[in-house]
C-alpha cells in the first residue's frame, strides 16, 4: 500500500509505529518528502529526554544502552534507541544491526530500536541523526538514547544532538588520558567507567575525578560531572546511572541551562542546514557550473584564487534564484 507523506505524519501522530518506521527510512534516504514531514512534525517535538552515549570501541556502549533501556522501562518510560554503526563500504548500510545487538528489547512494543549507518559522516553520528531524533520525539518517546559509532575519540558531534552526554571508558586501557587529549572528556555530563569489575577501576575513577577537579571553580548552581562505575553486562550501577541522567535533566529544567543549550543546538543546526542548502544551489545552478569551469582554469594559471572565487560563486548561487534574476 502506498503512503503519502501527509498520511504518514498523521498516522505517526496517532501512534502508528509502522508509519514512524517508514518516515525514518525516508529521512535516512534523504528523500525530499522527508523535509516536509519533519517540518510538519517539528511543533510536536521538544518533549523527550535525549541522551548520547559515546566512547571508544570495546567500552561496552551497546550493552550499557541495552541495560539503560530496560531500567527506564522499569520506570514505565517509553524508549527510542538510535544506534549509529560504521557503514559498509559497498552498500553504505549499517554493518551491525539492532536485532543482533539488542535482542532482549525487540519484543517490547514500547521500545523502538533503529540501527543507522554513519555513511562516512564524521563525529560519530549520521548526518540524519537529528531528524530521526525529531521523528521519535514527535511519536512520543519519553527517552531517546543515541549511541555513537565508537570508532575514535573525535565524537564530539553528539553534544550538538542531545541534552545529556555520557562518555564511557574502561579501566586499564589509558582511555581516560586519551579522552582528555582529544577533548572528549569536556563534553561529558556524566562519565562512566564500565567493566568496573576489572582491575584498575577504582584508580580510573580516582584519576578522572582528579582531572575534573582541575576545572575552573563552578558556582554551586552549576552541574558537576559525576564519575560512575558500571558493569553493564550484569546491570551493576545502571540504576545509579539512570538517576544521574534524571538529575541532569532536572538541573537543565530548573536552571534554564536547558533552554540556553537548546538554543545553541538549534543555532548549529540552522547553520548546518544553510550550508547544505547553499551547496545544493551551487550544485544545481548551470550558471555556477559555467563560471566555475572558467574560474578553475584561471586559478590554475594563478590569475584568480580559490578564496575569492568561492565567495563569488556563493553570491552567484543566491542571486541566480532571486526573483527577477535574468543572469
Amino acid at each position: 500500500m502506498e503512503y503519502t507523506t501527509n498520511g504518514l505524519v498523521k498516522e505517526l501522530l496517532e501512534g502508528n509505529r509502522r508509519a514512524m518506521s517508514r518516515l525514518i527510512t525516508l529521512v535516512e534516504n534523504n528523500s525530499p518528502s522527508a523535509v516536509n514531514a519533519i517540518q510538519e512534525l517539528y511543533p510536536y517535538t521538544g518533549n523527550a529526554i535525549t541522551v548520547g552515549i559515546t566512547g571508544p570501541p570495546g567500552a561496552g556502549k551497546s550493552t550499557l544502552v541495552n541495560q539503560l533501556a530496560k531500567e527506564f522501562r522499569k520506570r514505565d518510560k517509553t524508549v527510542g534507541i538510535i544506534a549509529v554503526d560504521p557503514s559498509s563500504p559497498f552498500t553504505q548500510g549499517a554493518i551491525l544491526g539492532d536485532r543482533v545487538r539488542m535482542q532482549e528489547l525487540i519484543g517490547d512494543p514500547n521500545v523502538f530500536v533503529r540501527s543507522m549507518a554513519s555513511r562516512g559522516a564524521m563525529g560519530g553520528l549520521s548526518d540524519t541523526t537529528i531528524d530521526v531524533i525529531a521523528v521519535l520525539d514527535a511519536f512520543g518517546k519519553d527517552i531517546i538514547l543515541v549511541e555513537t559509532v565508537g570508532v575514535g575519540q573525535d565524537e564530539v558531534e553528539v553534544m550538538r544532538a542531545v541534552q545529556t552526554v555520557i562518555v564511557v571508558g574502561v579501566p586499564g586501557t589509558g582511555d581516560a588520558i586519551q579522552a582528555l587529549k582529544a577533548g572528549i572528556l569536556e563534553i561529558a555530563n556524566i562519565y562512566v567507567v564500565n567493566k568496573a569489575d576489572r582491575e584498575g577501576a577504582d584508580q580510573a575513577v580516582s584519576y578522572l575525578k582528579q582531572l575534573l577537579s582541575l576545572e575552573p571553580k563552578k558556582a554551586k548552581s552549576e552541574w558537576r560531572t559525576p564519575v560512575l562505575k558500571t558493569v553493564a553486562m550484569h546491570g551493576d550501577g545502571v540504576p545509579e546511572l539512570t538517576k544521574a541522567i534524571e538529575a541532569h535533566h532536572t538541573y537543565l529544567s530548573s536552571t534554564g541551562k536547558g533552554h540556553e543549550e537548546e538554543a545553541a543546538r538549534i543555532r548549529h543546526q540552522v547553520l548546518t542546514l544553510a550550508q547544505r542548502e547553499l551547496y545544493s544551489r551551487l550544485s544545481r545552478s548551470e550558471k555556477v557550473k559555467e563560471v566555475l569551469a572558467e574560474k578553475v582554469q584561471a586559478i590554475l594559471r594563478r590569475e584568480a584564487n580559490p578564496y575569492r572565487t568561492a565567495r563569488e560563486l556563493a553570491d552567484l548561487a543566491v542571486e541566480s534564484e532571486s526573483p527577477g534574476y535574468s543572469g
